[in-house]
């Protein structure tokens, strides 16, 4: 049974009052466990009952991550390689409508941008980005990117649109080690409002991606939620959901989550549903490293400075740096056509200099792949 059949066994509104009916001492039972937590536990971290809390979770959030990761924080660097879109997301700068320049970088360009990254720091952790073009930049040309990238980066990670399983494994024998797609909204009802057309608006095709992925043996699988659509508590508990369930189903392989919030991007302006605080975000942070030591969590350069530098040593295992959201960003084009705007603007030494001074270990590429 696949989680696109477990979804609607699960009924939106009623997660949100089982959250929000949460108390005080659902929240001491979750803190005080010694078992794995539930879905339910998760639900009581991460309500309204448990911001008294928040100090204590933190201290757990980072003693489960110190257990697991030791004190290093994991760098990586985006490569956005096409903003060339068929998808009309309300939210996003490549939205299909937005009347922008598209790009599809060259063999060349990939390479100059490759060039222009390795002078930034010493990054060996690439995360591949593109616009969802099936004909001009499908599995064959991210396979082709990989085979250009992977003599100067060992480790690298692809954002890109839900492909076949038979095209992830033939990534994996490229060199690919993980694959990030976010589902955005895990409410269904809801889900089209913000995917009005293209491949994305089918939301079973793209949950359904996850699937292919474990059954194609990728190494690492990387989830997300986009703050800012729904209710955010309602989407990260379904995202527990998924997660547990990917779990059981491909033990095999490892989990990455991330919840971005959302920023200002290019074409028609599109306000947020739901605003999220930092101390919320934190309160998320925390509960997900309580509700599941081993994963990792990622905190882009959507964020700002001070609140990354906060979450370093409190839960987070990857940062982003210097990033650029616009293809060519780096050296070829500089055109500035984001798919968001950065938060936290420091070149990599700022932010590596940021991470030394809490006594923290930067990790430039996979720890797994390091350790082999």
């Amino acid at each position: 049974m696949l989680f696109t059949d477990l979804i609607d066994s699960y009924s939106w509104d009623g997660i949100r009052e089982m959250i929000l009916s949460r108390t005080p001492k659902d929240v001491e039972t979750a803190l005080n466990k010694n078992s794995l937590l539930t879905v339910d536990d998760f639900m009581a971290l991460i309500s309204p009952a448990a911001e008294p809390f928040l100090e204590q979770m933190a201290v757990l959030s980072r003693k489960y991550t110190r257990q697991r990761f030791g004190k290093t924080i994991q760098f990586y660097v985006p490569l956005y390689l096409t903003n060339s879109c068929i998808n009309h997301c309300v939210y996003c700068g490549f939205n299909h409508k937005n009347d922008i320049r598209r790009i599809i970088l060259t063999d060349d360009q990939i390479l100059q941008e490759v060039k222009a990254i390795k002078k930034m720091g010493d990054f060996r952790h690439i995360l591949l980005v593109t616009g969802e073009n099936p004909r001009d930049a499908g599995a064959g040309y991210i396979e082709n990117a990989i085979r250009l990238v992977k003599p100067f980066f060992p480790s690298i990670s692809i954002e890109v649109q839900p492909l076949q399983e038979d095209e992830y494994s033939r990534l994996t024998q490229a060199g690919m080690n993980a694959v990030y797609c976010y589902q955005e909204t895990y409410n269904r009802a809801r889900y089209k409002v913000y995917h009005p057309k293209g491949m994305k608006s089918k939301f079973d095709r793209r949950l359904e991606g996850f699937d292919r992925m474990g059954r194609a043996g990728v190494h690492k699988i990387g989830l997300g939620v986009l703050i800012g659509l729904e209710d955010w508590r309602t989407d990260v508990t379904m995202m527990a959901h998924h997660l547990r369930y990917l779990q059981k189903t491909y033990w095999q392989t490892r989990y990455s989550i991330s919840f971005p919030r959302m920023r200002p991007h290019e074409g028609e302006a599109f306000r947020p549903n739901v605003v999220m605080s930092d101390r919320e975000l934190a309160q998320l942070i925390f509960a997900f490293r309580i509700f599941d030591h081993d994963v990792e969590m990622t905190l882009s350069t959507r964020e700002d400075r001070n609140f990354r530098d906060h979450m370093t040593t409190l839960g987070v295992t990857s940062l982003s740096a210097g990033s650029k959201t616009d293809p060519g960003g780096y050296a070829v084009y500089r055109t500035e056509l984001e798919q968001f705007a950065v938060n936290d603007d420091r070149n990599p030494d700022e932010v590596l200099n940021a991470v030394k001074k809490q006594d923290y270990e930067v990790v430039w590429k996979d720890w797994d792949l390091s350790l082999q």
